[in-house]
């Protein structure tokens, strides 16, 4: 294995360093232990012919040997060859890293990236009302969260390949609208604003603007008029009393229209909107003709250009509230966030179908990436130096190791010295 993969893995396990004086302390007391119990069983052994008593402990020293080595091979053999000697069965993590690695990343997929298991732990989760919670915190509590989550946002918005990430926006937007029959859309909410009502200010607001137009345009209407009339109204001058006439009646049309909600060409209109809304939505060569028309539109170089300009803006209003996130929380904006943080903590039927779509979001997410992050889980450790994860493995855990060996000891003195005695009595 090449040194830059060996390298890997000692910046990727850096954090475990802080265990190894620990480690490399218990040690040397868990070998000072067992170095203790050899020169006591020792000097016991010499000195029993004197002392008889020495006897129980001799067995204790004893036995504490033969635990403590005992211990220490087993340790040992998790990590390495014990002496340096190719001992069958030792050496267990090196020899296996690539199985540990692989099993390490099914034990991931079955308890966390199945999707029933994901859907049961997103079930107790509200995270429409921690949502709702930090939204309405005030200026001071959250801040520091706040802001970090702002940095995070801006400097990933501006490491993204502007270009790049622009492109993937303004093509899903486009896809998305391209995939939407948009007629029925239109056809739902224009008959949702006449049977409310919501139609009329615009339809008076359309009679305005003809009235408007009207009057802009008269010049060019009297042409018109004197045009199509016949030589003999110019000739006895009646061309202009006909436009006068015409005029006229246009401007009073337009004003009863907009007086007398019953007039008849205004009932008229209304019920041109109300078959409108009703084509749009049942009728197969209206929507046709919209979805042509629509067509047309996306494939239009202006509205491109107005997509783009959509996404130029909307990032660079992430950006400034991202780098300032008390000043977009203190302004309009930040009034929108607090009110949409108290509907989802008061509204549970809103709470309820946000933390639907979230739990629906997160299972969809680990049923299509599961196996992908399981994969990568297992190739990383597969990559790994096997010395350098035994040695980052070994800091990590080797205390409580230690403490095996140190434990292993006593209690091997123990059961010698009841054994011992029980062979006496």
């Amino acid at each position: 294995m090449s040194r830059s993969d060996s390298s890997l893995p000692a910046a990727g396990l850096s954090r475990f360093n802080p265990a190894q004086p620990g480690a490399q302390g218990m040690k040397i007391v868990a070998t000072g232990l067992l170095v203790v119990m050899a020169a006591v069983f020792f000097t016991a052994r010499a000195l029993e012919p004197r002392y008889p008593w020495l006897a129980y402990v001799k067995a204790f020293a004893e036995a504490a040997m033969v635990g403590g080595l005992a211990d220490w091979f087993a340790v040992t053999a998790l990590f390495r060859h014990p002496l340096g000697l190719p001992i069958p069965h030792t050496a267990i993590i090196p020899r296996n890293k690539d199985r540990i690695g692989d099993a390490l990343a099914q034990f991931i997929r079955e308890n966390f990236l199945i999707p029933p298991v994901v859907a049961r732990r997103m079930r107790a989760m509200d995270l429409a009302g921690a949502a709702g919670r930090f939204l309405q915190a005030p200026s001071g509590q959250g801040t520091r969260i706040r802001q970090g989550a702002s940095r995070l946002i801006a400097d990933v918005f501006e490491a993204l390949d502007d270009e790049r990430l622009g492109g993937m926006v303004k093509t899903a937007v486009a896809s998305r609208i391209a995939k939407t029959e948009v007629a029925p859309v239109l056809g739902h909410a224009l008959a949702s604003a006449i049977n409310e009502d919501r139609h009329v200010p615009m339809l008076e607001a359309g009679i305005r603007a003809l009235a408007r137009t009207l009057d802009a345009n008269e010049p060019l209407l009297r042409d018109l008029v004197r045009k199509r009339a016949n030589w003999a109204l110019r000739l006895a001058g009646l061309d202009e009393k006909l436009a006068d006439a015409i005029l006229d009646g246009l401007r009073k049309v337009t004003v009863e229209m907009n007086a007398d909600p019953a007039h008849p060409v205004r009932q008229k209109l209304e019920q041109a909107l109300a078959d409108l809304a009703n084509d749009l939505q049942t009728n197969p060569e209206t929507q046709a003709r919209v979805e042509r028309w629509k067509e047309e539109l996306l494939a239009n170089r202006s509205v491109g250009l107005w997509i783009d300009t959509l996404w130029q803006r909307g990032r660079a209003a992430i950006l400034a509230a991202a780098r300032d996130p008390d000043a977009a929380m203190a302004g309009k904006l930040g009034e929108v966030l607090r009110s949409m943080g108290a509907t989802l903590e008061s509204d549970p039927r809103i709470r309820a179908a946000i933390n639907q779509f979230a739990r629906r979001a997160v299972v969809g997410m680990a049923a299509s990436y599961g196996g992908s992050i399981v994969t990568l889980v297992s190739d990383t450790i597969r990559s790994w130096d096997a010395r350098t994860v035994t040695a980052r493995l070994e800091a990590a855990v080797g205390r409580d190791l230690q403490y095996i060996r140190i434990n292993g000891t006593l209690v091997g003195g123990l059961v010698g010295l009841i054994l011992h005695v029980i062979d006496t009595l």
